[in-house]
């Protein structure tokens, strides 16, 4: 038993000899217990008294005689038992926010955006992003052994940390009194490159080793390596090996030379640096250190060495494959159409993956029809630009788009930015108002010469030919019946159809409008008549499938359920119409040999505009022709039809035959269009509508100034 010093009533300590022994349990440093039923006796005192109370307040006085260095071992070790509990909760909290492994497989950085064509052909990227992403098995050996020998040569030993990687680094750097080898594992290159900044930090440090241990435990050597040599940026807007190879030898980078894969393997540390097209001498000396480091590593004999290092650095040097554009038109077209779909969270974190409904066999075709377009007939008509857009009626995808004869001298796109007068193109939509408001094809209407309320429409070669029927005067493009007709049918039910068609450029209810007076663009008139191919349903035109987020979500799917702007016996009925334009009318340029086309001309006032928009049961193509400061031509809109015709029998040789809808019962037709006809003040027909102030008016009266009008010019 130990005995336990009391204390005397004037508080002074007395010697153990003097003081009554109290057993206890506990060493000479141990307080009294609190739950003993005894009481120390202290000399020359009252009785003391008996419970908790006293018990604590000896417990008190025990405490208070201890000496400073019991007290500060008592501090020690609660500081020290609290940062170990904090700490330890700080690294469980860290832990805890460490990402997930998964995202490396859909990693891209910040602000990238990759645009595809249909057949996963990248058409286009944006942000530093890799564009050639390369297997471990296309990846050649020497060039993955040059990276793992200068950046991490016990690379398949250890599991995420190199510990004596980071010794052998510290006493390197020491004695070349600088940063000359790096402590990082590839591993920990990659958790950086994708989950972390450049910042210099010990809690960025420690994110980094635990997520190359987490990296370590969840993917393979191989996996890894594959990972990071897709990934690291290696100067001058590479981003991976294959990126590199491109940029800095013009060349796959399967046929790098083992000199040029040490220069690659070198970039790592300080790609700006080191980088040949920055400083071709710090880079062949980059190049040397690796060609060493891989004789040292038995990678190489150091005769091999010894050659390579004095061989010069030769480079090839290539832009970005990233910076080079397929398509340009038609991708400036999806960029601008994406965030319609997409929020402007989701584009600035970037990563995604865009793909879309561009057939690059057909954009191929396109490209050089316009070319030849603008090269060959431009100069004999008088025209330096031309557009061409070609879509699938029955889903409103566009499989071809080019809007301009060249894209680096001018990126206006006469697809979808420029508005032109559509001239007699429009009269399709007029004429498809009409049969959907119960007209027969054969109604006719007399071909003369008329004015309005004050308008005169004149024909072409004012030229008039009397009685006609709507689908004879549609075939010959008659101006004077076309007005007629949107008179008997009315204003507002044409506008609504076209616009329920696919027109969304303004249209005003005037006598002009059945002659395309009202300015639209290639690509609506196209949807237009797109919509009579899909048997009279609409479907918006648009170029995005598909947008994928970095995990490979969807984010947004296009699904257009269409609808049915015009009854399908209209639709018919309209086609069949338009396809004697092609066989026998104005459009017969248009004309291929295998299949049936329906489509129609247009040419605005002093020949500005050349059009000509057709289709096939699988495919509708518009073609414009012009000037873009508007001025006139001396072309004819046949040469937009050739044009057209030259893109269509070259896309459609993998075409199948497919036969439009079959021709509805005339007789037994009503449409589902009700006609509101308009009331015009005032008419005039014959003799009577031409005036002095016409440019045909000589032809009619002569000299002779009698106002006879000559029967016969009908």
């Amino acid at each position: 038993m130990t005995e336990f010093p009391q204390k005397t009533t004037d508080d002074s300590i007395e010697s153990p000899e003097s003081l009554t022994p109290v057993p206890v349990d506990e060493s000479p440093e141990s307080p009294p217990p609190l739950d003993s039923e005894e009481s120390p006796a202290v000399e020359a005192s009252p009785a003391p008294p008996s419970g908790t109370a006293h018990r604590y307040r000896q417990l008190g006085r025990w405490l208070g005689k201890r000496r400073p260095r019991f007290w500060v071992a008592v501090g020690v070790a609660a500081l020290g038992g609290g940062a170990i509990a904090w700490g330890g909760w700080q690294f469980y909290r860290l832990e805890q926010s460490l990402p997930e492994i998964s995202d490396l497989a859909a990693y891209n950085r910040e602000g990238t955006v990759t645009i595809k064509a249909a057949d996963g052909t990248i058409l286009m990227q944006t942000g530093p992003a890799t564009r050639d992403k390369v297997t471990l098995e296309e990846i050649p050996d020497r060039l993955a052994e040059a990276f793992i020998a200068v950046e991490d040569r016990r690379f398949y030993d250890h599991k995420g940390i190199d510990y004596q990687g980071i010794g052998r680094a510290i006493a390197a750097n020491l004695m070349a009194g600088g940063v000359v080898e790096g402590g990082s594992t590839i591993t920990q290159q990659l958790a950086r490159i994708v989950f972390l900044d450049q910042e210099r930090t010990l809690t960025r440090k420690l994110r980094e080793a635990l997520l190359a241990r987490k990296i370590e435990k969840t993917l393979s050597k191989e996996e890894i390596l594959e990972r990071y040599l897709n990934l690291v940026y290696l100067g001058s807007g590479a981003y991976g090996v294959a990126d590199a190879a491109w940029v800095y030898f013009s060349k796959p980078v399967g046929q790098l030379t083992l000199s040029e894969m040490a220069m690659l393997a070198g970039l790592p540390p300080a790609p700006s640096q080191y980088s040949p097209l920055v400083d071709s001498e710090a880079a062949r000396d980059r190049r040397n250190v690796v060609l060493r480091r891989m004789q040292e590593t038995g990678i190489i004999s150091a005769d091999r060495a010894d050659l390579l290092v004095e061989q010069p650095l030769e480079i090839n040097p290539s832009s970005p494959k990233r910076l080079q554009v397929q398509a340009p038109y038609f991708t400036s077209f999806v960029q601008k159409e994406l965030p319609k779909y997409v929020s402007s969270d989701a584009l600035e974190l970037g990563g995604l993956i865009v793909e879309t409904s561009l057939n690059l066999e057909w954009q191929e075709i396109a490209e050089e029809v316009v070319q030849e377009a603008v090269e060959i007939d431009g100069r004999s008509a008088g025209f330096d630009q031309a557009a061409l857009v070609a879509m699938e009626p029955k889903t409103g995808e566009v499989k071809a788009m080019v809007g301009g004869a060249d894209y680096g001298e001018s990126e206006f796109n006469r697809v979808t930015q420029a508005h032109r007068q559509p001239g007699s193109t429009f009269k399709g939509l007029v004429y498809a108002a009409a049969i959907g408001a119960g007209f027969s094809p054969y109604d006719s209407y007399k071909d003369e010469p008329y004015r309005v309320d004050g308008y005169r429409p004149q024909n072409y070669g004012n030229s008039y030919r009397g009685w006609r029927s709507m689908i004879t005067a549609l075939s010959s493009s008659v101006n004077v019946v076309a007005v007629k007709v949107l008179i008997d049918v009315g204003f507002d039910p044409t506008i609504k159809l076209a616009q329920d068609m696919g027109i969304q450029s303004e249209l005003k209810p005037t006598y002009s409008l059945a002659l395309g007076a009202y300015e639209v663009t290639l690509l609506e008139l196209t949807n237009a008549y797109g919509t009579l191919a899909a048997e009279g349903k609409y479907i918006p035109a648009h170029g995005i499938r598909r947008v994928l987020n970095p995990q490979g979500e969807v984010i947004y799917d296009a699904k257009f359920p269409g609808k049915q702007a015009l009854d399908r016996d209209s639709a018919a009925i309209t086609t069949w119409m338009l396809e004697g334009v092609v066989e026998g009318g104005t459009g017969t340029a248009a004309y291929l040999s295998d299949r049936t086309v329906a489509g129609k001309t247009g040419t605005s006032e002093e020949a500005r505009d050349l059009w000509f928009v057709g289709y096939i049961p699988q495919l509708v193509t518009g073609v414009w022709l012009g000037n873009d400061n508007n001025d006139p031509t001396w072309g004819a809109s046949s040469t937009a039809a050739f044009n057209w015709r030259q893109f269509m029998r070259r896309v459609t040789e993998d075409l199948p035959v497919e036969e439009f809808p079959e021709l509805p019962d005339l007789d037994s037709h009503e449409g589902t269009i009700e006609a509101k006809p308009h009331q015009p003040k005032w008419v005039q027909t014959g003799s009577a509508a031409v005036r002095k102030d016409d440019d045909d008016y000589y032809k009619y009266f002569g000299n002779s100034n009698d106002g006879y009008y000559q029967d016969d010019y009908y």
